[in-house]
């Protein structure tokens, strides 16, 4: 499951389940129906057609509700068990855990742990799993498959009570308890064959262990191509299959080095970035140490003392550095399946998220699945509150107003620290709020910060100018035009001529900031100005706390 979980509730009983189930679900939403849930995350107005949406987005859906409304909803898209989304049932009550779609997607491991929550126990009726405790084609973590379609053979095989043959070439020292192998009916020489292997299983259905990193050094700006070409040819040199890879491993420099993080995406593992020094103090181990690259980098080896590092003191080097024109590759195995989150840490990545107004049905999805996926939530605090639930697990960072300089160089540093960083602004983000200033510090760092390596992206929002004009009509059909009255980054002369200008011009203004414990006198000379060139019937909308409990429209 990499897309995150949505809880789908249809009353505040529902919802109140969900919260409490959320806890164990890392970055799961809850979707609540509008008319009957009062804190969702994202609330919708028709049960069938959000649940379908979901479906269609291939995320992960915890229903609770009836598994009528489930099945009447998705009956004719449940159409592919190989690509089908998991769909969990809970009952009300959290009397009852069903996985209706995706078992081997997810949905039968989902279910399980949300059961081991509720005390119950899960419904799971695929036959393998219900027999023998596993999915061949679903391995627990650490194992990935080759063939999985070759899976339902042996499978069949097991459940007829047939024997088969087990080919284990893995270390002892790999835990395979979740097999069960010594309840197996084996034989050597029968039909059907599970292999367990780190080599390639171009023929047939293997289960691969994930214990090996490979090392990844680079010139700047290489070519994916040849990154990725000189991966393949060093695994297939040493008869390893991609699926034993646990991680691809680089020195931190290379954050942002597309070829690399490409290859990791290609790969469909992370990317473990690791310091100078920590690839340093691998060259004891190191096969080929270097002095050029210690010139350019600082330590004596990349490749094969990323991959090292990754597999820790128990791994070794299995493959030595090869070389393409522009880029080098090393491969390390360790006796153990490896959890790429005990190695070095992730590349970090910041969200600027506007949230809108205040009220959640303004807050665009994207913007929902953002505080869902963060580690690490940076704001001032009325605007982290008004997350609600969302916020819940998650380490909050709250600011008081101002501090703005200080509040993002706070949201990248964690994020240049390898956390996943929302950066959270009322409306638009963009709109005299923290994006800019987000770039601008980015901008101005050096070449070499750690800031300038990091992945930003913006979510918008809906702005307040937004917000008021749709509470009022749509005034905002033709030309109109934005001035902030604070003085702060633009001096108080330049902002009287741009008032001049847009009320000579007819636009309609939008007036952001307007009065402050600072700011006393700037709007009543802004009325001045704007009298200047418009008849003192002009309409004047002022509009506060919008999409809040305490919204006031005159």
């Amino acid at each position: 499951m990499s897309k995150n979980p949505v809880f789908v509730a249809l009353n505040n009983t529902g919802a109140q389940l969900a919260r409490r189930l959320m806890a164990v679900v890392p970055g799961a939403e809850l979707h609540g129906f509008a008319k009957r849930v009062s804190d969702a995350d994202v609330p919708f107005a028709r049960v069938q057609p959000h649940i379908r949406e979901l479906y269609s987005q291939e995320r992960p859906v915890i229903a609770i509700m009836s598994t009528g409304i489930i099945i009447r909803a998705l009956g004719d898209l449940a159409v592919d068990k190989h690509s089908e989304a998991a769909v969990v049932a809970i009952g009300e009550a959290g009397q009852s855990v069903v996985p209706l779609l995706g078992g081997h997607n997810g949905a039968n491991k989902l279910a399980a742990l949300l059961a081991n929550e509720l005390g119950v126990a899960p419904a799971i009726t695929t036959a393998g799993d219900g027999r023998f405790g596993f999915a061949l084609d679903e391995p627990v973590r650490g194992w990935r498959v080759s063939n999985p379609d070759a899976a339902k053979d042996i499978m069949a095989a097991l459940l007829a009570g047939d024997a088969i043959q087990i080919k284990d070439d893995t270390a002892d020292t790999i835990d395979k308890t979740w097999l069960a192998l010594d309840e197996l009916k084996t034989e050597d020489g029968a039909e059907h064959v599970l292999s367990l292997t780190e080599a390639p299983a171009p023929d047939g259905f293997a289960l691969h262990p994930q214990t090996v990193v490979i090392g990844i050094g680079a010139e700047r700006n290489v070519d994916a191509g040849e990154v990725m070409e000189l991966i393949e040819a060093t695994l297939a040199a040493a008869n390893i299959s991609k699926a034993s890879i646990a991680a691809i491993a680089s020195l931190d420099l290379k954050e942002n080095e597309t070829a690399i993080l490409e290859a990791a995406a290609t790969l469909e593992v992370p990317l473990r970035l690791f310091t100078k020094a920590a690839l340093e103090a691998e060259t004891p181990r190191v096969a080929e140490p270097s002095e050029i690259v210690f010139k350019a980098v600082g330590c004596h080896s990349v490749a094969e003392a990323a991959a090292l590092a990754g597999v820790g003191g128990e791994g070794s080097l299995v493959v030595p550095k090869a070389k393409s024109k522009r880029a080098t590759c090393a491969i390390a195995q360790a006796p153990i399946i490896l959890d790429a989150h005990d190695m070095g840490r992730a590349c970090g990545r910041l969200t600027i998220v506007g949230i809108g107004p205040g009220y959640t049905g303004w807050r665009a999805p994207d913007a929902t699945s953002a505080v869902a996926e963060a580690t690490d939530l940076v704001g001032y605090s009325l605007y982290l509150d008004l997350l609600g639930g969302l916020a819940d697990g998650k380490t909050r960072h709250d600011y008081p107003l101002g501090e703005e300089t200080e509040r993002v160089a706070h949201a990248l540093d964690l994020a240049a620290a390898g956390k996943c960083v929302a950066l959270i602004s009322s409306g638009d983000a963009g709109i005299y709020a923290m994006g800019s200033l987000v770039f601008e510090l980015i901008d101005h760092a050096g070449d070499d910060h750690p800031w300038r390596r990091l992945a930003v992206a913006m979510v918008p929002g809906i702005s307040a100018l937004q917000a008021a004009a749709a509470r009022i009509g749509a005034p905002l059909g033709h030309d109109f035009c934005t001035i902030s009255l604070s003085d702060l980054m633009t001096p108080w002369e330049v902002i009287e001529k741009r008032l001049s200008a847009a009320a000579a011009g007819d636009f309609v203004i939008a007036l952001y900031n307007p009065v402050s414990k600072r700011r006393r006198t700037q709007f009543e000379t802004a009325k001045e100005r704007i009298l200047e060139h418009r008849p003192p019937a002009t309409p004047v909308i002022i509009a506060r706390n919008l999409g809040r409990d305490t919204e006031r429209v005159s």
